[in-house]
């Protein structure tokens, strides 16, 4: 699969590499508006660096992974959907509802790929609980606690990270939109969303630094959900499933699980810790970038069997992004009007393209 790159930043860099390192992928093209950034990241392979969009989709392609600031990701789907070229595109999808299903109708009447970047399913915490409930290990799910939080807006290396409306919101675009789509990847789906947002401490009109909010699913199960600029301690994420004969959780930072089994009520239980130490080694001696490019990689491949055919993968598609944002959209609904918002179930999008 030859694959072109539009974005050649921090995390476009990390895209190119998971490419270069995949023996089913070619690097076609890189575009950015820094030329010299483009440049240097095709730098030792054969593909061409460009400043010009169009220029850049003159360029033999098949798919393109779309890495640059959320309200620019439109023109570059659509103008990737109407070459007939699959799409992987970083999240959030759009920094709007209205954008983010433009995109997923250009998809749908291309009869494209659409693909998006929550790669935090591919992290061991995540993979681990995933395997853990597709086991059987905890029961029936009851309900499921999330988390994500980190301590303010010097994290963030540009203003467009967190102002309105480059951003389309605060902390449930930022860190939450992953807290949202693990929400919906044990739910299944996500049809009903009661929730709070508050700005009281940071002050950016529209940036969110509080969202609190209970979601359910179709068959009532509820999520507890939480996403948040001021968490002091640093970054955190959690997400903890309960079930009817036990419970897992998956962390992150440091990177570790819990599983705790409970086969009767009354009767004993298994407890599993798992520690990561040589993620935690690998990171500090080489940051977080070296876990998120093995994400990528995971995605790159599962990219790979979506367009050849086989959805039974992690992978995210169009319909997780675009239900990620109608759920920061109807927290921010809820916490003005105080009632519940009621979503259509969206499912799969493979699925209900076939």
């Amino acid at each position: 699969m030859r694959i072109g790159v539009v974005g050649a930043g921090k995390i476009g860099k990390l895209r190119v590499q998971s490419i270069i390192a995949d023996p089913g992928a070619e690097l076609a093209a890189v575009v950015d508006v820094n030329l010299q950034a483009a440049e240097a990241v095709v730098e030792g392979t054969s593909a061409t660096a460009y400043s010009d969009l169009d220029a850049f989709f003159d360029a033999e392609m098949d798919a393109v992974i779309v890495s640059i600031p959320p309200h620019l990701h439109e023109d570059a789907c659509l103008a990737a959907f109407a070459r007939g070229l699959h799409v992987l595109c970083e999240k959030p999808l759009s920094n709007t509802v209205a954008g983010g299903q433009r995109i997923v109708d250009a998809a749908r009447n291309a009869d494209r790929i659409l693909a998006v970047g929550f790669n935090l399913r591919y992290y061991p915490f995540v993979s681990f609980a995933r395997e853990a409930v597709d086991a059987g290990k905890i029961g029936a799910i009851d309900h499921v606690r999330i988390y994500g939080g980190h301590n303010g807006l010097h994290n963030f290396g540009h203003e467009w990270e967190y102002r309105m409306p480059e951003s389309g919101g605060g902390a449930m675009m930022d860190i939450g939109i992953h807290m949202t789509d693990l929400a919906r990847y044990f739910l299944g789906e996500i049809t009903s969303v009661y929730g709070v947002m508050t700005e009281k401490i940071w002050h950016v009109k529209g940036s969110e630094d509080n969202a609190m909010a209970v979601f359910r699913n179709p068959d009532g199960i509820t999520a507890t959900y939480h996403a948040t600029w001021a968490e002091w301690k640093g970054y955190k994420s959690f997400v903890e499933i309960y079930g009817d004969k036990g419970m897992v959780r998956g962390a992150y930072a440091p990177m570790q699980n819990l599983l705790i089994s409970k086969p009767t009520t009354d009767g004993p239980e298994t407890r599993q810790r798992k520690f990561y130490p040589e993620i935690m080694i690998r990171e500090k001696l080489k940051t977080w970038q070296s876990t998120c490019l093995l994400s990528f990689q995971d995605e790159l491949r599962d990219f790979q069997r979506m367009v050849a055919g086989h959805f039974d993968v992690p992978l995210a598609d169009g319909h997780a992004g675009l239900r990620a944002l109608q759920v920061a959209a109807a927290v921010r609904e809820s916490s003005v009007s105080g009632q519940v918002v009621a979503l259509e179930n969206i499912g799969n999008m493979q699925e209900q393209n076939r």
